[in-house]
């Protein structure tokens, strides 16, 4: 199983409300951000990780370099435009069967992913997303399901939906080829792409990660504690 982490934005919300470290470094139950998820990924079975950093500050980039002594990680330095950018620098990584992929800045309960990863490998899906009755995101996409949790729609507005995306993408090497003609067709939007996985005939089934946060603004730091604790 191949990982990946995008984390190549530039975190200015948090440092601009006073944070003194970049976001992939800030510690959540006292272990970065960045490193906290490169351990989940490697307890659940991870080949390899790709990791896509902005090079702006030398404590990250220094960090994932001592930790590629000890993890197999492949490090990529670069500045890019959008997350679907980044997610299109990290493909040549994924490998050719199955991957997930979030930003460094999504906080789940390590069960909870543990529980989807082990779904993903047996259930008959092209894909499994992340999902989150936890709505904290200033603009939010909404996830409308079937009984089954099968995925019917991206969607903007929340009308009888309950879930919300929580960032957390599951997929076969297949979607990294829809990936690149929406990038080819000038969509820069996550939600394209993954509207366009349903539209491309994908079956996408939804998986429910209790409460999920985006560590945005300082006073997200103590949420995500307290969602990192949880065992179950």
């Amino acid at each position: 199983m191949r990982y990946a982490i995008i984390s190549a934005g530039e975190g200015s919300r948090i440092a601009a409300e006073g944070s003194v470290l970049p976001k992939p470094m800030i510690p959540i139950l006292g272990v970065p951000m960045i490193e906290r998820l490169l351990d989940i990924f490697m307890r659940n079975g991870a080949d390899r990780i790709a990791v896509i950093v902005n090079g702006e500050n030398r404590d990250v980039v220094g960090l994932l370099s001592s930790l590629c002594g000890v993890m197999p990680i492949d490090l990529i330095v670069k500045k890019t435009p959008t997350p679907m950018h980044s997610l299109m620098e990290l493909a040549p990584y994924l490998g050719c069967g199955r991957f997930c992929v979030t930003t460094v800045d999504t906080v789940f309960s390590e069960a909870r992913f543990a529980a989807m990863m082990d779904e993903f490998g047996v259930a008959g899906y092209d894909g499994m997303m992340g999902v989150t009755d936890f709505i904290d995101d200033e603009k939010p996409l909404y996830v409308s399901v079937d009984s089954e949790m099968g995925i019917t729609g991206f969607l903007d507005s929340g009308e009888g939906c309950r879930y919300v995306s929580a960032g957390i993408y599951a997929l076969q090497a297949d979607a990294l080829d829809i990936l690149a003609r929406c990038i080819d067709s000038g969509q820069t939007r996550m939600r394209y792409f993954q509207r366009q996985l349903l539209e491309s005939g994908m079956k996408l089934r939804a998986f429910d990660m209790g409460e999920v946060v985006d560590v945005d603004h300082v006073s997200d730091i103590a949420k995500a504690e307290l969602i990192a604790a949880k065992r179950v």
